[in-house]
């Protein structure tokens, strides 16, 4: 597996614990869903600070994309047979890393970051709370629906990356309880699920705007959906009817922002998943008492806000 290297970067004004140094043998690999996304290269960053920060060697270890089930799987069993002091991972997809994951803390303590899996061996878990993120989603759409039309209604859709992956289906979970509650001039018409392809938002967001001519919003519930979708309706002229909210950032979903092609955005700390990934697993090597489960937070990111220090912060880590 090709692996990626990114330099160390630091997010300015993230505050950590003190911290306690490891020996130089000590190794807990990091393993993410995909090495090429610039998602995963932030939190990849973050665990990479941390690893100089504590004196821990830090493996950066992933497929190439967040499709490869098998290949994460491949990757977490070579990580074990390694004999690291612990493994850092986000697992792919829910059902088919849970027995994985089961067998692997038999021999290595396993934290969680971002997604989780059907398993209850995790010694810790650190994500955003995707349901929170959702309802956050929610609320974000239907504000942009409300400066455009005057109120909070009309046809809404959502934009789902892969099947079964449990952060994306907790996303969207938030959000249609967050309409059925708070909205109920909104209509949601379709739930579609993609192949983990910006192609396939890109194809799926054509569709709905097709077959629902008075779709007034959208949200994709990942970074490479929304990519797809931005794709769509700016290629369509389509952004003053049709408000669409995404969840992470990269490039091209700041400057969606700043075109207005993309109404807001939903961004988690992925550097902070990183850093305090590999600081509880050191902890937990130690055999210290962790968090089983810690919130790393979500901000809803507008035009109107991007500018702000905490939105810079967020939009543009320093990776490189």
């Amino acid at each position: 597996m090709k692996k990626l290297v990114v330099a160390a970067g630091v997010v300015a004004g993230l505050a950590f614990a003190p911290i306690q140094t490891a020996s130089a043998e000590t190794v807990i690999p990091v393993i993410v869903k995909d090495t090429t996304s610039f998602y995963w290269q932030i939190v990849l960053a973050g665990a990479r600070k941390a690893g100089k920060d504590l004196g821990v060697t830090v493996p950066e270890l992933g497929a190439q994309s967040e499709a490869d089930i098998n290949g994460q799987i491949s990757i977490l069993e070579n990580a074990v047979a390694g004999k690291p002091a612990a493994i850092v991972i986000s697992p792919t997809q829910a059902s088919a890393l849970g027995k994985p994951i089961d067998e692997a803390a038999k021999s290595v303590k396993i934290i969680g970051i971002d997604s989780s899996a059907d398993s209850k061996a995790f010694t810790s878990f650190l994500t955003t709370d995707n349901v929170a993120g959702g309802r956050i989603a929610a609320d974000g759409l239907a504000e942009a629906i409300k400066a455009k039309y005057g109120k909070v209604e009309g046809e809404v859709a959502i934009i789902n990356n892969l099947p079964g992956v449990g952060s994306l289906d907790a996303r969207d979970k938030g959000f249609k309880e967050e309409i059925a509650a708070k909205y109920p001039g909104l209509k949601l018409v379709a739930v579609k699920v993609s192949d983990g392809t910006a192609n396939g938002g890109l194809n799926i967001t054509t569709d709905l705007m097709t077959a629902f001519p008075n779709l007034h919003g959208i949200f994709a519930d990942n970074l490479i959906q929304c990519q797809g979708a931005i794709q769509a309706v700016a290629e369509s002229k389509a952004q003053d009817k049709v408000k669409l909210v995404g969840f992470d950032s990269d490039d091209k979903l700041v400057k969606a922002l700043k075109d207005g092609v993309l109404a807001a955005t939903v961004v988690q700390d992925p550097f902070r998943m990183g850093y305090d990934g590999v600081k509880t697993a050191l902890a937990a090597s130690k055999g210290e008492k962790v968090e089983a489960f810690v919130d790393t937070g979500a901000n809803l990111i507008t035009k109107a806000n991007m500018d702000g220090a905490r939105a810079k912060e967020l939009l543009e880590p320093k990776v490189k």
